[in-house]
């Protein structure tokens, strides 16, 4: 393999490496894709987004029974927790995802090799297997798809069994009686909500004085009621100083910012989860001289390629949000660039989903960043619960939320907190694409009664003439 010509390389197979190399041998690249791991998928599929909604899914369930099910008329007389069955349904539909990855290359012909790849010269990349034997492989042009990895902190060092970050806490054998979530962030609100519907008692400490960082705020505003109705409690403005294990769990030091005082408590698990880092160690980028930002991610230009000819980077590895949907658009993008067609991203519409219950959606700008461009504008809102569906389905929290330019009526964001909201944003993100206005939405058909209704009424609500209320 080593005398292959390659036109591209990919070192790493998560959402944006094995896209790029299934788009590029689409438009007839050779393409190899290099994986550290034993399956492909990287973070997403195999740590991240896939199993983290397998286990958000069946705890859903469970409360559900607990919670819910009577209301509808439906009596469960007995029930328990299959902990172990429920950790083994997300392993089969981790399993089930990498497997497909693994197929797609085969069809696709792409050749995989699973080892560590390292750029070693322009148009170079060396394999290093894990008997320890290594493999020169070289091409016309390099993607690097490395991903990120958790941000550690100096005092709550991961042990994955009782600091955990979101790889061990997919994976906790029983349910923890109390958890501290270090960071009210995605992955600490998610996986928090995965143990606390299972019967934890969650913590949630963050340093800020709100969840989600720039997320819509009357969107996590709702979310925190909600999850504060099931139980968890919340510590904002409040910094994590040390931690200590202890025979029978972990001790935890924090300190309000308001007045500095330090306090003490014990969880059987943490989970830290205070963002992601780019990962590049190891993989060539220092030896190659490969440019990085003050915050360790790869600079790229325009066209997805660093300071060094022929070698490109994408996904969690460079500048914007750490999402698969981001690194996946960006593969395609490149691998269309690298076959001489026009690769486009659009990063307006970017959108972000927090799987909780409720759900919380986002794209575009927030009432709060049109106010610090300067940018005039008009709000249209409108609440599940003066749908009807939503009503039928017995969960009318939430509403949706359409920003648009107060004079071409462009939609410039839209920002949805309540029941199948990760679905929902896209009608917006589709109309955004094409340029659409709140008058654009508005005037299109919407089945009744369908939760997307509520979308429609608030994009009529943007010139004040929703039906509904």
């Amino acid at each position: 393999m080593a005398d292959t010509q390659f036109d591209l390389i990919i070192i790493g197979s998560g959402p944006g490496g094995y896209i790029c190399a299934i788009r590029a041998a689409q438009l007839g690249l050779r393409t190899a894709i290099i994986e550290k791991d034993k399956t492909f998928g990287g973070t997403c599929l195999n740590v991240g987004c896939i199993p983290s909604k397998a286990l958000l899914e069946s705890s859903e369930h469970y409360q559900a029974v607990q919670h819910d099910l009577a209301s509808h008329g439906v009596k469960v007389s007995k029930f328990e927790l299959d902990l172990p069955t429920m950790l083994a349904r997300k392993d089969k539909v981790v399993k089930q995802n990498t497997e497909g990855i693994a197929f797609l290359f085969k069809k696709n012909k792409i050749t995989s090799f699973n080892g560590f790849g390292k750029v070693v010269a322009q148009g170079k990349v060396e394999v290093k297997y894990e008997d320890g034997k290594t493999e020169t492989l070289t091409t016309k042009s390099i993607c690097i798809a490395t991903g990120s990895v958790p941000v550690e902190l100096p005092f709550l060092k991961f042990d994955e069994k009782r600091i955990v970050s979101n790889t061990g806490a997919l994976i906790i054998p029983q349910v923890p009686k109390k958890m501290i979530v270090v960071g009210g962030g995605v992955i600490g609100l998610e996986l928090g909500s995965v143990w606390q519907r299972l019967g934890a008692e969650v913590t949630v400490i963050e340093y800020t004085n709100r969840l989600g960082g720039a997320t819509d705020q009357d969107c996590m505003n709702v979310l925190k009621r909600n999850l504060e109705k099931e139980g968890m409690k919340f510590l904002l403005s409040t910094k994590v100083t040390g931690s200590k294990v202890v025979s029978d769990g972990v001790e935890v030091t924090y300190e309000a910012l308001a007045d500095g005082k330090a306090t003490t408590a014990k969880a059987d698990v943490v989970l830290v989860s205070t963002g992601r880092k780019p990962f590049s160690t190891g993989v060539g980028v220092e030896e190659m001289g490969i440019a990085k930002d003050p915050q360790g991610r790869i600079v790229i230009d325009k066209h997805y390629q660093t300071n060094v000819p022929g070698i490109y980077a994408i996904g969690d590895v460079v500048q914007g949000p750490m999402l698969a949907h981001k690194a996946e658009e960006e593969g395609v993008a490149l691998a269309e660039m690298l076959a001489g067609k026009a690769g486009h991203v659009n990063y307006d519409t970017v959108p972000g989903v927090i799987y909780t219950h409720p759900e919380v959606a986002t794209v575009g700008l927030t009432e709060e960043q049109c106010k610090e461009k300067g940018i005039e504008f008009n709000v249209g809102k409108f609440p599940f619960l003066a749908n009807g569906r939503a009503r039928a389905k017995g969960f009318t929290e939430g509403f949706v939320k359409i920003i648009a330019d107060k004079k071409t009526d462009k939609i410039l964001g839209a920002h949805m907190v309540g029941p199948g909201v990760s679905e929902l944003i896209h009608e917006v993100i589709v109309c955004m694409e094409f340029g659409g206005s709140s008058e654009d939405l508005a005037r299109s058909f919407h089945a009744h009664p369908t939760l997307s209704e509520v979308v429609r009424e608030a994009a009529l609500a943007v010139e004040k003439r929703a039906r509904q209320m």
